[in-house]
């Protein structure tokens, strides 16, 4: 007895067809944040008071009242959420507000542009004579 021969048919390949050219996957940005630098220990009001009385040559007695009345509506002005735009310091942005039993949590943030130093001569400068 002779067997038939079975016919077979090829197989359909389950793979995805290779295209001509790979999707290019984009690089990863990599984001770096930067800490910030501590330079020395936090500023204290005493302190405060007597670098500006250093620098205006303005007695203590006159700075002092000054200073804490400057401190209390600065105090008072972030408590409220305000944002304030003070061209030395910056510009200060109330985020996040939080009250808990003990204290009120402000979070801030305070964007101040780096200062420019250039080298070019003064173009006010007096004309040789």
């Amino acid at each position: 007895m002779a067997t038939p021969k079975k016919t077979t048919t090829p197989r359909k390949s389950t793979k995805p067809a290779a295209t001509s050219a790979p999707a290019q996957t984009p690089e990863p940005e990599v984001v770096v944040n930067e800490t910030p630098k501590v330079t020395g220990p936090e500023l204290k009001k005493k302190e405060l008071i007597d670098v500006i009385v250093a620098r205006s040559g303005v007695k203590k007695r006159d700075v002092k009242p000054v200073v804490d009345a400057m401190l209390a509506v600065l105090g008072e002005t972030i408590a409220d959420g305000r944002d304030m735009n003070l061209a030395p310091l910056g510009k200060l942005k109330v985020t996040r507000m939080k009250k808990t039993t003990k204290a009120h949590i402000i979070t801030t943030r305070l964007r101040r542009t780096e200062e420019q130093t250039t080298d070019a001569p003064d173009p006010l400068a007096q004309a040789a004579e």
